[in-house]
């Protein structure tokens, strides 16, 4: 299993499994920096068969994300917002922010469509992109030695 996060304290999660396809994804809001320290070792737990975890961004966040892993002996990758929207999106989409937000969403819709996910009724941009970074680690990124920075 591969879990992909986009770093926030409103952050976006995908779970694909090992044959890479969708399992789930969801927004949650943290809310602050002590309650993500203390939902995290709890949320990796709960991911049956969980090996891979890929985070988009870095810092703080991702920090708090790495000292949990590597207690329980996960492989990680960090990658940034452009290395996967370069390889996922066209130029036109990526020019600003909002472009490869809303075409993320599309994107994410039609990896929805072939997963054994749940469709949603709305979409936000934050679970949307987790799944495309999920995408990205089981298309496009090789396993790599733990927590080896990416892009």
């Amino acid at each position: 299993m591969l879990l992909a996060v986009d770093l926030g304290l409103k952050s976006g999660l995908a779970c694909f499994d090992r044959e890479g396809i969708l399992c789930w994804y969801r927004s949650t809001n943290f809310g602050s920096t002590t309650r993500l320290r203390r939902a995290v070792p709890k949320l990796l737990f709960e991911i049956h068969g969980l090996e891979r975890l890929i985070l988009e961004g870095g810092g703080p966040l991702a920090d708090i994300w790495l000292k949990e892993a590597k207690k329980i002996g996960l492989d990680v990758s960090l990658i940034s917002a452009e290395r996967w929207r370069r390889d996922l999106l066209i130029p036109r989409q990526r020019r600003t922010g909002q472009d490869a937000k809303t075409a993320a969403i599309e994107l994410a819709r039609k990896i929805i469509d072939g997963s054994r996910a749940p469709r949603p009724t709305s979409l936000r941009h934050d679970a949307a992109e987790a799944i495309l970074i999920g995408y990205y680690g089981v298309t496009k990124v090789e396993r790599h030695p733990r927590n080896e920075r990416l892009g």
